[in-house]
């Protein structure tokens, strides 16, 4: 009985404080973790996810693990290395093993076609390489995309359903999706992703 009134106190000790000074290293990583980033459950057999949910590479598409139910959402994904690649929209319909993801898939790729549920509805002439920006907003109405923070012209429409930021890589595209702490600043209005929970 002695021994468990201790554990009790301490039990509750790190209710009311959290985690007591033995765990406050897996506690101060656990609460630095961001919230939105690439899902590891929500990708393609051939994805690999890095950098805490920020980096993709591999072979496929991933999903991010929330999806867009603000009026206004904002999101940038930065070009490491060149290759096949798809920035945009996607439902947990596509597939996420195509190559490149056709349908529940609304966005941009490496050849600045604008594809809309797997069909090519424009092409932007700005020409997007290593090293470049790519900034996203989504009002359920439109999406557009900034490259280096410039505005393209053409922008992306009719997107359906339940959808979710989609990052497509193939032929060793290396991109980073960053989903706060952006190098280009929303445009106004604009702002992160915000999770379910926090938008209530």
């Amino acid at each position: 009985m002695s021994s468990y009134l201790p554990w009790c106190f301490r039990a509750c000790l790190d209710c009311v404080q959290g985690p007591s000074f033995t765990e406050a290293t897996y506690y101060k990583r656990m609460r630095n973790e961001p919230a939105v980033k690439l899902d590891v459950n929500k990708t393609g057999s051939d994805v690999i996810i890095l950098k805490e949910g920020e980096r993709i590479c591999g072979t496929g598409s991933a999903l991010c693990t929330a999806p867009l139910v603000q009026n206004k959402s904002y999101w940038q994904v930065d070009i490491q290395q060149t290759g096949s690649w798809c920035v945009g929209l996607a439902t947990t319909e596509c597939g996420l093993n195509e190559a490149p993801p056709r349908k529940g898939f609304w966005g941009m790729n490496e050849k600045g076609e604008l594809i809309s549920n797997g069909e090519v509805v424009g092409k932007t002439e700005k020409i997007v390489e290593e090293g470049d920006s790519i900034g996203l907003t989504y009002d359920h109405l439109e999406l557009k995309f900034y490259v280096n923070g410039d505005p393209l012209t053409d922008v992306v429409t009719n997107v359906r359903g339940k959808v979710f930021p989609a990052v497509f890589v193939d032929e060793s595209a290396i991109l980073d999706a960053r989903f706060s702490d952006f190098s280009k600043p929303p445009p106004k209005d604009f702002s992160e992703i915000l999770l379910e929970q926090t938008i209530l």
